[in-house]
């Protein structure tokens, strides 16, 4: 291995360090909005404080994954237990950004998909504890696929049929049914990452998120018990990942697939 080699894999190395760092701090910010958002609190005026003696917590309190881990999952001033919840948002987020950047390149597409990972942890959280997804956070993914769409311009008809083709199949799903085979958020959800993700991947992501939802749910309520009603939006959520991470690979397979036939 050449100096020149070694200098390149060190400069990487910090490089995903710093995106792994970035991200546990975004991490940080999730974790207030999955605390407060269904509470309909300020994510920005109020201070962060322990949820059993009200301690407002000091900034050196606030590191994020690392105060965790040194206060050994305790508040410094009562010693309460913090839920696991923090720490595990926090990582997931960091490792979540780096697996971006790694398989999407280093690109102002990557840090869309980011932070559109960001916004679908918060609404994975927020809807298995309150089976609703905030409206908000559908508003944000929207901004994205205008964003992304707007740096596609070449490619405007795919999102555009992508915010309708789910969604427009949803949305008939949740009149039928008034609202007990799907959610509104889920609807919302599909017409909003479709717009980012374009209509073959958004396709894709919600025969992903169909998938997953039937297989994890069911043995989830054979093994835990847990109440048949599904909180459809995290299995949604990771179809959409999934989709924008290897949905071109998975895609050209299946036509390289029907080609041969």
């Amino acid at each position: 291995m050449t100096m020149a080699n070694s200098e390149e894999i060190i400069l990487i190395a910090c490089l995903y360090l710093m995106v792994f760092l970035f991200g546990i701090v975004i991490g940080s910010f999730l974790n207030v909005c999955i605390l407060r958002i269904p509470n309909k609190e300020s994510i920005a005026k109020e201070r962060s404080h322990c949820m059993s003696c009200g301690y407002q917590l000091k900034w050196y309190d606030l590191f994020p994954l690392f105060s965790y881990i040194f206060l050994r999952g305790k508040c410094r001033k009562c010693k309460a237990h913090i839920s696991c919840q923090y720490p595990i948002v926090e990582a997931l987020n960091g490792i979540v950004y780096i697996l971006v950047f790694f398989i999407n390149g280093w690109s102002i597409d990557s840090v869309i998909y980011c932070l559109f990972a960001s916004a679908l942890i918060v609404l994975s959280v927020i809807d298995i504890r309150t089976f609703e997804i905030p409206f908000g956070i559908n508003i944000f993914i929207l901004i994205l696929g205008l964003i992304m769409t707007g740096l596609h311009l070449g490619d405007w008809v795919e999102h555009l049929i992508g915010l309708l083709c789910v969604s427009g199949f949803t949305w008939i799903i949740y009149q039928v049914s008034r609202g007990t085979a799907i959610g509104g958020g889920d609807v919302k959800l599909m017409a909003a990452a479709g717009l980012l993700l374009g209509w073959p991947k958004i396709i894709l992501a919600f025969f992903i998120g169909c998938i997953l939802g039937s297989v994890i749910h069911v043995a989830r309520m054979k093994l835990t018990k847990v109440d048949h009603v599904l909180a459809m939006g995290p299995y949604l959520a990771a179809g959409c990942f999934i989709a924008a991470m290897w949905g071109d690979l998975f895609i050209n397979w299946y036509i390289g697939s029907m080609t041969i036939k």
